[in-house]
């Protein structure tokens, strides 16, 4: 119940120092101090206040914790910065007896990438008591043992750690036994008991003491012990070693089995009462002690492995003891030498697998935590990386190095680097381990689209269809994705005052380029494009090239005589003299094709001639000469028809009229000539009268036939609404009418014809004059009928009206 009681004051001391922090800043890091046994998600510290961090740094950096081992005691609330306990930290478990305790961490913040080194000191709670590894130690005393011999007793053990451990050992008051306490070199405390008054076994044969071990905590924690001495009978001499401390050093990577060292008692009895037996004392009932003794020939041996990491040293207390229980003490202090026995740990902290190419030289690409778990020179580590890549290891804080650039990137060089990193320590021999990484090199739009050929040619005949292909270009882009994808475009320009787009298009993903419209060689015999390729990068970049589209001439123009110049109104004759002998030019027909090439060489042929024996044509130059000698007999008037063919498939031609006089003299021409001009201009003037005749005529004829149909279309619709219509005949009476009575109030009777047809052109009406013999006649079974009493003559008499005089 004490012990039970003691533990929960503990706990309450425990929840008064939650909050306890102690924040320290020593060369750039962060110390905090925080009592075991918190619970979880505590408050440790604010881990961006103390850096000078802004909250929202550490959530855009993706703030992490790292950790050396496997437990993550602390983690990190980047919402508000804060450090808290993850999960439950026992001091003795962390640290066993090593003071002060603490663990480091690391807070990796990305983007840039940045380290911050964190210490926590664990602080001790007084949460165990002193125990001791039996309930009972027994010893077996003799009588004669002489005053001021001393007897080691089983030491009790406190993991705690300071002021919490175990201080000092007290025992019940006797009249036999005294208590002695002694500290070791690494600060543990073990209790001997020494006889301070004989002992006579015939009047008391055992002695029960009770050993205390206190802790010196708040409040404090012990434990104790029964010791149960049995007195024998005489045995005048106790076993002495023949060292006080014995010394060993031993390689941990030594074998099981090996004797590391071998001690000796000797006993100045002789026979039964010499022999001597060798164990160990004072060991922890938690204790793996590696080694063992032989309890008859003190050897020691090693037993189970041993690790300097773990423990660099034991101690171990000797005891040598008489049949009789008579015994001696010594020591045993075992080395362990540290051999190289453990290679790095290389561990990627904080590593992304992809880098930018356009990452400058000196960018962080990976943190690397490398651990050797030896000491001293078998502990250091160096990390290197293969040679001819452009990385380089710098070494960061503790056990940290980072992976940066040395020189450019280039992603269409290199698209992956495979880095192999070698970590290897000091030691004879030394020790390493290699670690791969691969390292994507992800794109940057910086390689603008290329053209295979810096100018591009295609030709196309003339007279196209709009809408033919001319040509495809192609432009490649090493980049990747979206900063590979081109598109073309035209370049706007002016062809002859309209824009490029009015003549040709591009399509934007495949670079084929049409034509819009039919091309002429006659207007532009070469087309000059620029085309743009732009890749989709942002910013995009571009390249341009030239396109020259050739026009292709086509036969699509017949020849052009300039020469001699057609007319219509006057006549133009070339004069050859009679005397002209053979070979006379005449004239020289002179004619041009806008064609070009073949379509435009143009040959000249005679096709009429008044005399054909006479004349002839060159063939290419368009001469126009006598073939013979002129004679009187030869008319005056010639007339020559002369056609000019180009060499085109298929060919085009044009025909001329060339008039040639044969007269010596001026006013011969002119006689013969007049006549002609006389005729032609006649007919051209009879020609022109009577088309314009037959011109009026026509009109006259449409005009009336239209006027006619419109009159027949106008009377038909006006007979068709009096014809059809159902409305009855409503007699009007006027004033001053009198019926046949004499009672009414007309002064005279009137008579009324009215006849209708169904042509409304011979509808009658009449009016008779005034009378007292005409009467009209009303017929009581009709309404719509009158009868004539007397015929009058009409007065009303309109031709043009429906109603006409019969």
């Amino acid at each position: 119940m004490d012990m039970l009681k003691s533990k929960g004051t503990s706990l309450d001391w425990r929840v008064s120092i939650l909050l306890f922090c102690v924040v320290a800043a020593v060369s750039g890091q962060i110390r905090y101090s925080i009592p075991e046994e918190m619970r979880k998600g505590l408050f440790v510290g604010d881990v961006a206040k103390d850096l000078g961090l802004d909250v929202k740094r550490l959530v855009s950096g993706r703030a992490r914790v790292v950790i050396d081992g496997d437990n993550q005691y602390v983690a990190l609330n980047q919402n508000k910065g804060h450090i808290v306990v993850n999960e439950r930290i026992d001091r003795e478990n962390l640290c066993a007896k090593k003071s002060p305790c603490s663990f480091s961490l690391e807070i990796v913040l990305e983007d840039p990438l940045e380290l911050f080194s964190i210490t926590i000191e664990i602080q001790d709670v007084n949460d165990h008591a002193p125990a001791f590894p039996k309930k009972e130690i027994n010893l077996e005393i003799s009588e004669s043992t002489p005053t001021g011999t001393v007897f080691l007793l089983d030491s009790a053990a406190d993991p705690d750690v300071g002021i919490n451990s175990l201080q000092s050992y007290s025992l019940k008051e006797n009249h036999n036994f005294v208590l002695k306490q002694h500290t070791r070199a690494d600060g543990s405390k073990y209790a001997e008991m020494m006889l301070q008054s004989g002992l006579d076994r015939e009047k008391q044969s055992e002695h029960t003491l009770i050993l205390t071990a206190v802790d010196g905590g708040e409040p404090r924690r012990s434990g104790t012990v029964r010791v149960h001495v049995s007195v024998l009978d005489a045995n005048d001499n106790a076993p002495v070693f023949t060292q006080s401390v014995y010394r060993a050093s031993v390689l941990e990577n030594v074998l099981r089995g090996t004797v590391i060292a071998e001690v000796s008692a000797v006993d100045a009895d002789q026979g039964y009462n010499g022999n001597v037996t060798y164990s160990f004392t004072h060991l922890e009932e938690d204790s793996s002690c590696p080694f063992e003794i032989n309890s008859y020939t003190g050897e020691v041996k090693l037993t189970a492995a041993i690790d300097y990491e773990v423990s660099p040293n034991y101690e171990i207390n000797l005891q040598a003891k008489d049949p009789w229980g008579v015994v001696g003490a010594s020591k045993l202090i075992i080395e362990i030498t540290d051999v190289n026995d453990n290679s790095p740990i290389i561990t990627m902290a904080s590593y992304s697998g992809k880098i930018s190419e356009d990452s400058t030289p000196g960018t962080v690409v990976a943190l690397i935590s490398v651990q050797d778990k030896d000491s001293g020179k078998n502990g250091q580590v160096h990390l290197n990386i293969d040679e001819n890549i452009p990385f380089k290891i710098k070494s960061s804080l503790r056990n940290y190095y980072t992976l940066v650039t040395e020189q450019s990137l280039d992603r269409e060089k290199r698209p992956k680097y495979n880095i192999t990193l070698t970590a290897t320590d000091e030691g004879l021999p030394p020790l390493s381990s290699k670690k791969t990484v691969v390292l994507d090199v992800t794109d940057v739009n910086d390689n603008a689209p290329a053209f295979s050929q810096s100018v591009y040619s295609t030709q196309v005949i003339e007279n196209n269809s709009p809408g033919v292909t001319l040509l495809q270009i192609h432009a490649t882009d090493p980049d990747q994705g979206q900063n590979a994808r081109i598109s073309y475009f035209l370049i706007q320009g002016d062809i002859n005052g309209n824009p490029v787009s009015a003549y040709f298009s591009i399509n934007t993903e495949s670079g084929v380029i049409q034509s819009l419209r039919s091309l002429d060689y006659e207007q532009v015999k070469e087309y000059k494009i620029r085309v743009k390729a732009q890749d989709g990068g942002s910013p995009p970049l571009s390249s341009n090239t030239t396109v020259l589209v050739r026009v292709q001439d086509q036969n699509d123009n017949p020849p052009q005589v300039l020469y001699p110049v057609q007319t219509g109104g006057s006549l133009v004759a070339e004069m050859v003299p009679r005397s002209a002998d053979v070979g006379y030019l005449v004239t020289k027909v002179v004619a041009v094709d806008v064609d070009s090439g073949q379509n435009a060489w143009l040959s000249y042929k005679l096709q009429k001639a008044t005399d054909r024996a006479l004349f002839e044509v060159g063939l290419q130059n368009g001469e126009i000469r006598t073939i013979r000698q002129v004679t009187d007999k030869d008319a005056v008037k010639q007339r020559l028809t002369v056609i000019v063919e180009d060499n085109g498939q298929p060919s085009r031609s044009a025909t001329v009229i060339v008039n040639v006089a044969v007269a010596d003299s001026f006013p011969e021409v002119l006689s013969e000539f007049t006549d002609f001009t006389h005729d032609k201009e006649y007919n051209d003037n009879l020609t022109f009268y009577l088309v314009l005749a037959l011109a009026v005529v026509s009109f006259l004829f449409i005009t009336c036939l239209v006027v006619i149909i419109s009159v027949k279309i106008y009377r038909w619709r006006q007979s068709r609404v009096l014809y059809h219509s159902n409305l009855p005949v409503i007699p009007y009476y006027p004033p001053r009418y009198s019926d046949t009575l004499g009672t009414g109030t007309l002064q005279h009777v009137y008579n009324y014809e009215v006849c209708r047809t169904t042509d409304s052109r011979k509808s009658d009406c009449k009016f008779g004059r005034a009378g007292s013999q005409n009467v009209l006649i009303m017929d009581p079974s009709s309404t719509g009928t009158m009868q004539r009493i007397q015929s009058e003559k009409s007065i009303l008499d309109e031709p043009d009206s429906p109603l006409e005089v019969s």
